[in-house]
């Protein structure tokens, strides 16, 4: 967003910044093993591939130095405030301006674009006496780095995304490793290598090979989508996770407990060649079982067995159906978004929302995906957010927000094109659906072009301008 904002040339804007250091995502991830589980060439901003990846699917310390190498060479620092977490953003119907209050005092701004991301706050779950744990005890998302594990009992809860990438990690360094499961992930290989120097060097001097390989990436990734859609066609994604488990597995007992019982892509479905192997070691045990409760030191799995351990890992994922963010934004009825989200998040384009003015979002309410690359989704949202800004200079107005008709109209679309996913019929209980109201609110539900064809320009009949009263000098654009 600030990208574009420079582009264009004529708003000042500002990005405000809770931590000290740019990287989000990939600047709070930094447990062992952490890595994208998207390649590398989709994994960038359009506008600054990187020819200089190590490997087919980056890691984290990897990822983190390239943003953090996009924002010098685009000049974004000077624009960053660190250290400024939003504590309110409170719009003023009457000036029709944003007044948001941060850590460090306050601000005016014309529009707000959130880009607060949907995997920030770590999901810690509700189980007694965890909080009392006797020993150590963190969030992989803030992960204890002075923390020696070297010889201890150690716990895993959960086995999503981040749990299969510390767990091989860990495994050979722990005592003993006890992982609790509550229902089994597919499983499919990870096809990472190493890009070779002669790879690098064409990237480098060869105009538009990298962008030729980009461009194969995500054709094979919009393929990949298919399935999602249609049930019916991941018969052939079950029988590769099958022949995966059975090769990276030689216990028959460990197998049964690791086989799915939902179909393929109604949860994330998980890359990696060490994972499974790392399991069926003799420090490793599978509890196929929620952690029920915490007494002491002592874990008492849903079946009442215990085990005693000294460090605790929450592999438990994020706040995603109800945004930390929503919680800070009162609208024009000086009602918190999260209020107007009660019966689950909806937006218009997945971007703006009924009754917050000139308020934006970077992947917004079903913008997420779970095949292919969310920067694509970003980017198209940047895009469309400045359309709608342009749009609005060019009326005169000083605020904007979509009618509610297109609103409703955009969603009950995407709702419906959700209703045959296999997030809804294939059998499972997921992250992807708000669990108030039963509805995918996360994801998109089709192929990522239409995405961005549909928020390629602004509609003027789906939005409403209103004229204000303010003469004062333009104020920011604060990017959160």
């Amino acid at each position: 967003m600030a990208h574009r904002l420079k582009q264009e040339g004529t708003r000042t804007f500002v990005l405000l910044e809770r931590a000290n250091d740019v990287g989000g995502t990939w600047r709070d991830n930094s447990y062992p093993g952490c890595a994208c589980d998207v390649p590398s060439h989709l994994y960038s901003l359009s506008f600054a591939l990187n020819p200089n990846w190590s490997r087919t699917y980056s890691p984290q310390p990897e990822i983190w130095a390239y943003l953090k190498d996009v924002v010098r060479k685009e000049g974004l620092l000077g624009h960053v405030r660190f250290g400024r977490e939003v504590q309110e953003a409170a719009w003023d119907d009457e000036a029709k301006r944003w007044r948001i209050t941060t850590s460090k005092g306050t601000t005016v701004a014309k529009a707000i674009v959130s880009a607060a991301g949907p995997l920030t706050e770590p999901k810690l779950p509700d189980i007694p006496g965890l909080a009392d744990f006797e020993g150590t005890l963190f969030h992989s998302a803030r992960w204890k780095h002075d923390h020696d594990l070297t010889g201890e009992r150690v716990a895993v809860v959960g086995t999503g995304a981040s749990a299969i990438q510390l767990i091989p990690a860990i495994q050979p360094q722990v005592g003993e490793l006890h992982v609790f499961q509550r229902t089994a992930a597919w499983v499919l290989p990870r096809t990472d290598r190493p890009i070779t120097p002669v790879e690098r060097f064409i990237y480098r001097r060869v105009p538009g090979a990298q962008r030729q390989m980009r461009r194969a990436v995500y054709w094979g990734r919009e393929a990949a989508a298919l399935p999602l859609r249609y049930p019916f066609l991941t018969s052939v994604i079950a029988a590769l996770g099958r022949l995966h488990l059975r090769a990276q597995v030689r216990d028959p007992e460990l197998r049964r407990k690791l086989t799915p019982t939902f179909k393929p892509g109604c949860k994330r479905l998980l890359l990696s060649n060490t994972y499974l192997r790392s399991l069926d070691r003799p420090n490793v045990e599978v509890i196929n079982q929620g952690l029920a409760e915490v007494r002491g030191k002592t874990l008492v799995a849903a079946d009442g067995t215990e085990r005693d351990v000294d460090t605790i890992i929450l592999g438990t994922g994020f706040e995603v159906t109800d945004v930390p963010i929503a919680h800070h934004i009162r609208g024009k009825d000086g009602r918190l978004l999260s209020e107007h989200w009660a019966g689950g998040m909806e937006a218009h384009r997945s971007t703006s929302v009924v009754g917050f003015p000139n308020l934006f979002f970077i992947l917004g309410p079903n913008a997420g995906l779970g095949h292919t690359s969310v920067v694509y989704m970003a980017e198209a949202q940047a895009h469309y957010a400045l359309q709608v800004l342009q749009h609005m200079d060019a009326e005169g107005a000083d605020a904007v927000e979509p009618r509610p008709d297109a609103q409703r109209a955009w969603t009950d679309d995407v709702q419906r094109r959700c209703e045959h996913t296999v997030w809804l019929k294939g059998g499972c209980a997921s992250w992807y659906i708000d669990p108030g109201s039963g509805k995918v609110t996360t994801l998109w539900p089709d192929q990522t072009f239409r995405f961005r064809e549909q928020l390629s320009r602004a509609i003027p009949e789906e939005l409403e301008l209103t004229a204000g009263t303010q003469t004062a000098p333009e104020p920011a654009v604060a990017s959160v």
